[in-house]
């Protein structure tokens, strides 16, 4: 092999300077990509840490859920609720391939028992119920027997949207904090309607006092459902608070009162009022809908329930007439949210997840808000909503049956869930027949 001989030419010292500077700029400037690039993956890094690893982690759900079947434990006693979830069940099945059931209940304390008995019997996973309508008394029931899956809302994805700042009730079920054991579906608040073409529509007795002298002038004409039905119980509830001279000491367990002090106005109140109530308070329908159709064929002047939009929804299936109007009493009523929780050993938890996660959707809870298909409020904060979201909220007609958001703005949170027991032992030792 042969050797290639080079010429070296000496630098001159123009040179030599040019070379150094050349060199050490070189140098900066590896220094400075060096750090922006360390820079940008730092950023790539963060960025994995807070959007990348939640939106794979819901990846996985979504995977898991796959195929699932998602038995849904809730009332099934209304026609509206049972038309939106139909879709719903379309929906979950085209979008996400989750065949969903809904399992009619006349009773959540029945679901909240066979949980507990399956956990007593050591079932611990492949659960008969994956999605239960939850409030009040026995969702604290299932916090004490821990029956409820581990916190879970806050990892779905439309759980950004929830109003926790103006609607305080999706944080507090029946004064027991939530912390995330349960997803807000709903809100909820009582309501009273009339037949405007039997009473005066500017002049609804709107207090119990009121309604105490509206019966008294109008005899057989008002009456309430007995507790322990949900509406029954609501009404004695809305009653105690109104006629109490002072009612905080319904936000604390009832324990810590002499009870039969407590409740003395509120037996009181009830006593005149069967007097002169809907046969003379010897009877007393069974439920919400019972009322609902005794208003219907004029029995009774008044009903109430504690959906907004009842009335609404009842004119448009035909139930009652279209002079039927809805209002509240002044000085605001009983609200609260109704929630979602899935039980410790569900059989589909994952499909459960994405079930709840696609009823918190906008799209979803719009379309429940509108009186025309259920008029249930949202639980969302429209204002955190993209425009084009916020827009689905935008098409409701509104209906001359349903309330004004004005008039339901003053709401009275729930009392202490130990109350409910309270109230209806009481009262069915008192009126029970």
């Amino acid at each position: 092999m042969g050797t290639t001989n080079i010429k070296r030419t000496p630098m001159t010292a123009r040179m030599i300077r040019l070379f150094w500077l050349m060199t050490f700029l070189g140098a900066a400037f590896s220094v400075v990509l060096s750090t922006a690039c360390s820079g940008d993956q730092h950023a790539d890094s963060d960025s994995s840490g807070t959007n990348a690893e939640p939106a794979q982690a819901w990846q996985s759900v979504l995977e898991q859920a796959r195929g699932g079947h998602v038995y849904f434990n809730a009332w099934g006693g209304n026609d509206a609720l049972n038309n939106y979830l139909r879709w719903v069940a379309a929906e979950l099945q085209q979008r996400h391939d989750i065949r969903l059931t809904h399992v009619r209940v006349a009773s959540t304390g029945d679901i909240v028992s066979r949980v507990l008995a399956e956990k007593a019997a050591g079932r611990d996973d492949d659960g008969s119920v994956d999605l239960i309508w939850l409030n009040g008394e026995n969702f604290r029931t299932m916090v004490e027997q821990d029956l409820l899956l581990p916190p879970w809302t806050m990892d779905l994805p439309n759980y950004q949207y929830v109003d926790e700042e103006n609607k305080p009730t999706v944080l507090l079920d029946f004064s027991t904090p939530v912390e995330h054991r349960e997803m807000p579906w709903g809100m909820a608040q009582l309501v009273f309607y009339y037949d405007s073409a039997r009473l005066d529509g500017a002049n609804p007795p709107r207090s119990m006092p009121e309604l105490l002298a509206y019966a008294r002038a109008n005899p057989g004409r008002v009456t309430y459902p007995a507790p322990p039905d949900f509406h029954g119980t609501t009404f004695l509830k809305q009653a105690l608070l109104e006629l109490s001279a002072e009612s905080n000491f319904l936000y604390q367990p009832a324990a810590q009162f002499n009870v039969d002090e407590k409740l003395a106005v509120l037996w009181e109140f009830l006593d005149a009022l069967h007097q002169v109530a809907w046969q003379s308070g010897n009877q007393f329908p069974v439920d919400g809908p019972r009322l609902k159709q005794m208003l219907n064929d004029g029995d009774l002047h008044i009903a109430f329930s504690f959906n907004p939009a009842e009335a609404a929804n009842a004119i448009a299936s035909g139930e009652v007439p279209d002079s039927v109007r809805t209002y509240v009493h002044t000085g605001g009523t009983v609200g609260n949210t109704h929630f979602l929780a899935i039980p410790f050993n569900a059989s589909a938890s994952a499909a459960a997840k994405v079930t709840a996660n696609f009823l918190l959707s906008a799209e979803a809870q719009a379309r429940k808000a509108d009186p025309a298909i259920w008029g249930d409020p949202t639980v969302l904060a429209l204002d955190k909503l993209p425009a084009a979201e916020r827009a689905l909220f935008d098409k409701h007609q509104p209906h001359p049956a349903m309330p004004s958001p004005e008039s339901l703005s003053q709401v009275l949170p729930e009392p202490d869930a130990s109350w409910v027991r309270v109230l209806e032992t009481q009262w069915q030792q008192r009126y029970a027949q």
